[in-house]
């Protein structure tokens, strides 16, 4: 599957979070070609600090394929993962990770990020997993101004 094309996936469903009150964050996975699972961040909507868009996606695309890893798919994410998604896309096998914006751009929305790039977590793990940056940075980078437009937004 063109990464192109599910990162389009990615931002549609962080639109859908962000028009539901959610932070800027949105994933989609496929595999063998398929869309698995396709998440936005629901932090707030749960209450559960680990709900990010790529956690979300990773269970949702277990439970579809009824297993825990994910050999062969591919993620876009639209922003850089943090070290907890990073470590759990690594953790689920999945092949290659594609973002848009970056941390850099995140911690200029105001959210609390670790400074810790996803490809130095992987080069210090000595993980296989490939990651691509850079797939349409700019409509990424856009999510956080739309959000930031919301005036219930929510900042952690």
């Amino acid at each position: 599957m063109d990464p192109t094309v599910l990162m389009q996936l990615a931002i549609e469903k962080c639109r859908e979070g962000i028009a539901a009150g959610q932070s800027p964050f949105g994933c989609a996975i496929a595999r063998d070609g398929a869309v698995i699972s396709c998440s936005h961040n629901t932090v707030v909507l749960t209450t559960d600090i680990t709900a990010h868009a790529e956690v979300n996606a990773i269970r949702e695309a277990c439970r579809e394929i009824d297993n825990i890893f994910l050999d062969g798919a591919i993620v876009a994410t639209t922003c850089e993962p943090c070290p907890m998604c990073m470590s759990a896309l690594h953790w689920a096998r999945v092949d290659t990770v594609y973002y848009g914006a970056t941390i850099a751009d995140a911690d200029d929305a105001g959210f609390n990020e670790l400074q810790l790039p996803a490809a130095e977590l992987l080069r210090i793990g000595k993980s296989t997993l490939k990651l691509v940056p850079q797939v349409l940075p700019a409509e990424c980078r856009q999510l956080f101004v739309e959000w930031k437009n919301n005036p219930n937004r929510v900042v952690y």
